[in-house]
């Protein structure tokens, strides 16, 4: 379930999203069907995949026309496969032309990242390791991508800039060191927020320790020496693995003890879903 206020500025982007695509009406539909008329759509999978994003989906044709009906056969989260009908839309027969490409778009692109992160996740199962999300999202789609990390079974990590301190190496070099960045943030941050570090050498990973920061980020190390800043930390503070990090090597990564695995390719790499509405009927 969407929380309300997250509905809220979903509704914003489908909106934006669907004056982007008929920004003067839909002349297409307008000629072959100038007037209202009750209809009926399917929509079926062309691929096997996670299945993420059917309120959203549906939201775009409500927004459209409140009368509009989706009935899905399935739910978020579920596995789906090639030729499966997947839910039924029913309305109105310019909504269903008008909101189609706009309501693929988001169920598509959604079910892509879920159906990667499953795969990712998987990799994970049984281990303590916690699979995070990142900021690499595409621009005007986080919302909807990270609702889709969390239907393939990953975590979402800080939502964006203004609500989690996170000093890259960008952030050291401008503040002049790890111990003066970690200060600043300290001195400026909320007492509830957690100060996180990038490190790139176990020598940065001395400093964030002794500078007390909440999580290290361990950032494009090679095996050997993860494992021995994880042994390093000992525990002192929450570990997250970081850098290229795919199904095929996310599990040696949680081998080596860390709390956290965070993968940018979830949300920056993942493919579409196939999916297809068919079978249009216009009814009476």
């Amino acid at each position: 379930m969407i929380d309300p206020m997250v509905q809220l500025q979903m509704d914003e982007h489908i909106r934006a999203a669907l004056a982007e695509d008929a920004p003067f009406g839909d002349v297409s539909t307008a000629a072959i069907m100038p007037e209202p008329h009750p209809g009926r759509v399917q929509l079926i999978a062309k691929a096997r995949g996670v299945i993420a994003g059917l309120s959203v989906f549906s939201r775009v044709f409500s927004l459209l026309d409140p009368q509009t009906t989706v009935t899905p056969l399935v739910a978020d989260g579920d596995v789906v496969t090639s030729g499966l009908h997947v839910a039924t839309v029913e309305g109105d027969v310019r909504v269903l032309l008008e909101g189609e490409r706009t309501a693929l778009n988001y169920l598509q692109r959604m079910s892509g990242v879920a159906t990667y992160t499953r795969g990712v996740a998987e990799a994970l199962a049984g281990t303590p390791t916690t699979l995070v999300c990142t900021r690499k999202t595409t621009p005007g789609m986080r919302l909807f991508e990270r609702e889709a990390v969390r239907l393939g079974g990953g975590s979402l990590h800080r939502f964006g800039l203004s609500d989690g301190v996170l000093l890259k190496d960008n952030h050291v070099d401008a503040a002049g060191g790890v111990a003066q960045a970690v200060e600043r943030a300290r001195a400026y941050a909320p007492f509830v927020r957690q100060v996180e570090v990038e490190c790139e050498t176990l020598g940065m990973v001395r400093e964030a320790l002794a500078a007390g920061a909440d999580v290290i980020m361990l950032d494009n190390m090679d095996h050997a020496t993860m494992a021995a800043a994880v042994a390093l930390v000992g525990g002192r503070a929450k570990t997250e693995a970081s850098g290229n990090v795919d199904a095929s090597n996310a599990g040696a990564y949680a081998g080596l003890g860390v709390d956290y695995v965070s993968c940018g390719a979830l949300t920056h790499s993942a493919p579409i879903l196939d999916l297809s509405l068919k079978h249009l009927e216009v009814l009476g």
